[in-house]
């Protein structure tokens, strides 16, 4: 199989439909576009959403919602996923290169899920309350 003999299956393609060439043709007169108003005219047509004028549904529907700019640089870490750093000292890059945490991330904070056994240093790295007493009760501890 070559690049240049790739052909779709027969039938996969079905013949273009040419418009306007006789009622026989099935496509005739006004070639499948109604009787008359804008949709019926060259380049007669808006861009989508357009009512005529009339207050489109997007803006006439309240806004909601809010999606935090900052969120993208901030990652959550649980305590169970530490157990998959291979590191003395666990840090953002620590964090990064073991793929817990996104590579744009630019903060990060364990949270208390799942359990830890083994007993971790963390260096610049925020911790909950209670992540912070299960890191300390496994024999580790948190640095500034």
């Amino acid at each position: 199989m070559r690049l240049n003999t790739l052909k779709p299956a027969p039938g996969a393609r079905r013949a273009r439909l040419r418009v306007g060439r006789g009622a026989s043709a099935g496509q005739g007169k006004t070639c499948g576009r109604g009787v008359k108003g804008q949709r019926a005219r060259k380049g007669g047509y808006h861009k989508v959403g357009f009512e005529g004028g009339q207050m489109p549904l997007q803006r006439r529907l309240p806004k909601v919602g809010f999606r935090s700019k900052i969120r993208a640089t901030r990652a959550e870490v649980r305590l169970s996923e530490l157990a998959k750093v291979d590191a003395a000292v666990i840090d953002l890059d620590a964090l990064k290169k073991a793929n817990v945490v996104p590579v744009f991330a630019e903060q990060a904070k364990v949270v208390l899920s799942g359990a830890i056994t083994k007993a971790v240093t963390l260096k610049g790295v925020a911790a909950t309350k209670g992540a912070r007493a299960a890191i300390e009760a496994a024999g580790g501890r948190l640095e500034a």
